[in-house]
Order: C-alpha cells, then sequence, then structure tokens
C-alpha cells in the first residue's frame, strides 16, 4: 500500500501548513511523522505510517521513531502501520512491541477500497445498477465534468463545503488547510478536483489525492438545490474511470463505518460509498509507543480525567434541562 499520507509531498503540505516533519528510512522501512503538541508536551504522529516490507522492518522503524523521540524530548509515538504486513495478528504483534493501543483511531481503520485493474465494463457491473445507468445518461439532463489542476478552482468545492459543514456525519477540513492541500500537491500531480456542472454553472466538486498507484476519495460536497440529479454519483464514477486511464490501480473510498452499525454516524455516506462495488479493508488502527513513560500515563490520566468532566457536565445540563421542563409544566 502506498498511501498519500506518508509521501515526501505529503511532508511538503504539512510544512506548508507551519508543522515540523521527520523523514527517515532504512532497510525495509521509512516513515514520514509530525511533531504534534499538547497541553503536556509534544509526540511524533506518523499517519498510516510507518512504512515496513516486513515485521522485522516494522521494527527497524520503530526504534527509529524511538530514536527520534528520544532526541526531540517526545512523550510518545503515535502510529498507524497499514502497510506492515502484520495481518490478522497485527494487535498481538503491536502489543508485543510494547505499543498500546490509543484512546481513539486518528485515521479511520476501516476503509472501502475498488479495484481499478478490472476491466471497464467489470467495474461498471460491480456498481449498484441505479449508480450505472446514471453516469451513462445523466449527460442528457445538461450535466457535464471538468477536471482541474488549478488550485485557483479550489473555491467552488470549499463553497459547497462550507454549505453542508456542520451535519452530524460531517465535518469539513479549514479552508486553509484544503487551500494549502490544493496549492501543494496539484502542481506535484498528487490531487485533481472534479467539477459536476448543469448548464456550464458547477452543482457538485470533489477532491482527489492519488499516487502512482491509488486514488484516494478525499473531499466532496453538492449544491443542495440539485440533490435530484444525485451528481454526485456519475462524478464519483469520472474520478474512478480518469484514475483508471492514469494507470492507477486502487480507488480508495477512506473511511466507512462497520456495516453492522446502522446507526453510527458514518452510516449514511458509507453505504454510499459500498454502492460502487469493491471491499472493505481493515487497519490496525491507531497505537501508541510511550517513550516517556511517566508523562505518557499522565497524559492518559488528565485525557480520562477532561472525559469524565465532559461527561458530568452533559449528564448536568440534561438533568437541570428535564428539571425546568418539569418546572415549567407545573
Amino acid at each position: 500500500m502506498n498511501t498519500i499520507l506518508q509521501t515526501p509531498v505529503w511532508a511538503r503540505f504539512q510544512r506548508r501548513l507551519g508543522k515540523t516533519v521527520h523523514e527517515r528510512s532504512g532497510p525495509g522501512w521509512s516513515f514520514l511523522a509530525v511533531e504534534e503538541k499538547t497541553p503536556l508536551g509534544m509526540y511524533l504522529y506518523a499517519p498510516y505510517g510507518p512504512c515496513a516490507d516486513n515485521v522485522a522492518a516494522l521494527d527497524g522503524a520503530l526504534a527509529a521513531l524511538t530514536e527520534l523521540a528520544k532526541a526531540k524530548k517526545a512523550h510518545y509515538v503515535r502510529v498507524e502501520p497499514v502497510a506492515a504486513g502484520l495481518g490478522s495478528d497485527a494487535a498481538r504483534t503491536l502489543a508485543a512491541r510494547g505499543l498500546v493501543k490509543a484512546p481513539t483511531d486518528v485515521q479511520p481503520h476501516l476503509s472501502w477500497k475498488v479495484d481499478l485493474s478490472q476491466d471497464e465494463g467489470e467495474l461498471l457491473k460491480g456498481m449498484r445498477s441505479t449508480s450505472r445507468n446514471l453516469y451513462r445518461n445523466i449527460h442528457k439532463k445538461g450535466v457535464t465534468f471538468d477536471i482541474s489542476t488549478d488550485p485557483a478552482e479550489l473555491p467552488i468545492l470549499l463553497g459547497f463545503l462550507e454549505k453542508v459543514s456542520g451535519r452530524a456525519e460531517f465535518t469539513a477540513q479549514s479552508s486553509n488547510y484544503l487551500t494549502r492541500a490544493a496549492e501543494v500537491l496539484m502542481p506535484e500531480g498528487a490531487a485533481k478536483l472534479f467539477i459536476a456542472r448543469l448548464d456550464g454553472a458547477p452543482i457538485a466538486a470533489a477532491l482527489s489525492y492519488d499516487t502512482a498507484d491509488t486514488r484516494v476519495y478525499a473531499h466532496a460536497a453538492a449544491d443542495d438545490a440539485h440533490r435530484k440529479l444525485n451528481a454526485g454519483i456519475p462524478l464519483l464514477v469520472t474520478m474512478m474511470l480518469d484514475a483508471k486511464a492514469d494507470g492507477i490501480t486502487e480507488f480508495d473510498m477512506w473511511g466507512v463505518s462497520p456495516e453492522d452499525e446502522p446507526d453510527h454516524a458514518w452510516a449514511g455516506f458509507s453505504r454510499f460509498k459500498r454502492s460502487f462495488g469493491g471491499a472493505e479493508v481493515e487497519y490496525p488502527g491507531t497505537w501508541d509507543l510511550p517513550v516517556n513513560t511517566l508523562m505518557y500515563n499522565t497524559y492518559g490520566a488528565s485525557r480520562k480525567a477532561r472525559t469524565l468532566l465532559r461527561g458530568a457536565l452533559k449528564t448536568a445540563r440534561t438533568t437541570v434541562g428535564s428539571l425546568r421542563g418539569k418546572l415549567g409544566r407545573g
């Protein structure tokens, strides 16, 4: 797996955001690690990393991360080794090396991927029939699709994202984040903007992140005024077929919720992603490697205390609200 989050161009993007980024490599391994700050100090975070050819190479990467953390006085290292050949025994393998499961996963531990190496007919056949037919016929309704590598066109997507942000299942990245991403990744061929237009006017847009073998469905939004056209569906198919034409072999829908959790906040758009064919991929999740054990434990205790306090405040507000309602009825 060649994840965009562990590439040199992603490192340049993170530095444009003002982050301190470290890149290291050795026999069979490499990593990109970002310095992240907490109220109690600093830690190193390797998003969907480190990359390693096998478990032995992973040991080399973890040793280098530990050495770097000590040099930078980081309290711990946070990793997500999706490309280390750990298989179904990942948790046991990581725990045996002193790692502990992080309180929450930073990047999604479940993704949905579509194989683009199959021929176009098979690719379309794997989709829901309504999606396939919509892609083939939406041009009859005056909808066209543009592909851009010009960062100046990103505001089209930003405008749609601003309108849909705030929904329970949707939290958009900041405009500054996406603008910097476009400025760095687009000129490098690591991002593309896809735009659906109705009679020339934009009605939906999506941004992809690309490596040599994988396209990520990163950010997308549509104009609610034209929701009946379902332009986001043929727009996504366009992204897939364009990636296939570029020689990319995998389309990564990014995070999905478990299929057996219908009430999950992501359930709606997870069903949408699964409707295009493909298969679920499970990662080990986010793990921490304590370097300064005392400070790491202090961090954990502080986090638990904040969580308990938030829970108590929520309960108190609910109780007060209930009492006010009863008093009002009295």
